[in-house]
């Protein structure tokens, strides 16, 4: 699990023993906080609620979406509403279908949010289900909802930019790259992606100075 501070720095020293650049890393910024979500349906929807629009854009659409809906914004209050209604809120068309797939195998029983399979992958081929949940949105909630150890969301280009620096190579690895990159470093993988995105956030704010 990666939900802690503790176990994310025992697992970024496991592979900073690994990866020189990594210890270089950590000794440069230090280590990066952890990042936990609430597992289930309510952070799903809000990952549905903010894709391709700014944080504060974001929410605003979900306080419209509480008000109208009530605290949690649940799967029967959701497919209660119209199309309009929801409009109203802030919700797209395609959003809409997004949101309404997902409250549907919600409570349909098709996708138990809290007994998703121990593998990793088949994880991910039951989160993918959902219409607007791609393979990235799967992983970013395996890892930050429930924590899971071993997460590689390999095709995040602010990852691809990190792990290229702390690595040192002279330009910005591939997917396939950045994923053969963190093979020795199973299975804390998850660890890495977090202090990846620390790096990177690190990077931006060194610019900005």
């Amino acid at each position: 699990m990666v939900t802690t501070t503790e176990q994310l720095a025992a697992s970024l020293d496991a592979i900073a023993r690994l990866e020189p650049g990594i210890a270089a890393a950590i000794d440069r910024i230090g280590y990066p906080q952890p990042r936990v979500r609430a597992p289930g349906y309510e952070t799903l929807l809000r990952t549905i609620v903010g894709q391709q629009v700014s944080v504060a854009a974001a929410a605003a659409v979900w306080r419209k979406l509480e008000a109208e809906l009530g605290a949690g914004c649940t799967p029967d209050a959701l497919l209660a509403r119209d199309f309009d209604t929801l409009r109203a809120c802030g919700l797209s068309r395609q959003k809409q279908g997004y949101a309404r797939s997902l409250a549907e195998l919600v409570i349909s029983g098709a996708l138990d949010l809290h007994a998703l399979p121990a593998d990793d992958e088949e994880a991910i081929a039951q989160l993918v289900r959902i219409k607007g949940i791609g393979r990235w949105s799967a992983e970013i909630y395996l890892l930050f909802a429930e924590g899971r150890p071993d997460i590689w969301p390999a095709g995040d280009l602010a990852i691809q930019i990190a792990i290229g620096r702390i690595v040192g190579l002279p330009e910005r690895p591939s997917e396939l790259a950045t994923r053969t990159l963190a093979e020795p470093w199973r299975p804390h993988r998850g660890a890495a992606a977090i202090m990846a995105w620390h790096h990177y956030n690190e990077g931006a704010d060194m610019l900005k100075s």
